[in-house]
């Protein structure tokens, strides 16, 4: 039996986007963009979005360019906008733009590579 997966309508949407600073709804995908510092940043960014997103299953459209990564979730199974699309989402954010705590012996990079 396949299950049907709940869609969110644009209000819903939009409200859940508050939970996601600097993430948008456009042309029927929530998108974010990351900045980053050149080429090398950059395919980090992807490498590890594509680790994150193939562990939880769940897969985005995204677009690279030598500074930027643009990132565009949907359910393409459900044709439109579900909770795997949010919890994802909260998953890249996590994965991309985490660094070490300043109480943490972990230094992390000597400038961020992603804006």
């Amino acid at each position: 039996m396949t299950r049907v997966e709940r869609t969110y309508s644009e209000a819903e949407i939009l409200a859940q986007l508050r939970e996601l600073p600097g993430w948008s709804f456009h042309d029927g995908a929530i998108r974010r963009g990351f900045a980053t510092d050149g080429w090398p940043s950059t395919m980090l960014v992807v490498n590890a979005i594509a680790f994150a997103c193939e562990a939880a299953g769940h897969h985005p459209d995204l677009s690279v360019s030598w500074s930027k990564v643009e990132v565009a979730l949907w359910t393409h199974s459900a044709k439109g906008i579900t909770e795997k699309d949010f919890e994802t989402a909260a998953l890249i954010e996590r994965t991309i733009l985490w660094g070490p705590d300043p109480e943490s012996s972990l230094s992390g990079p000597p400038k961020p590579f992603v804006r």
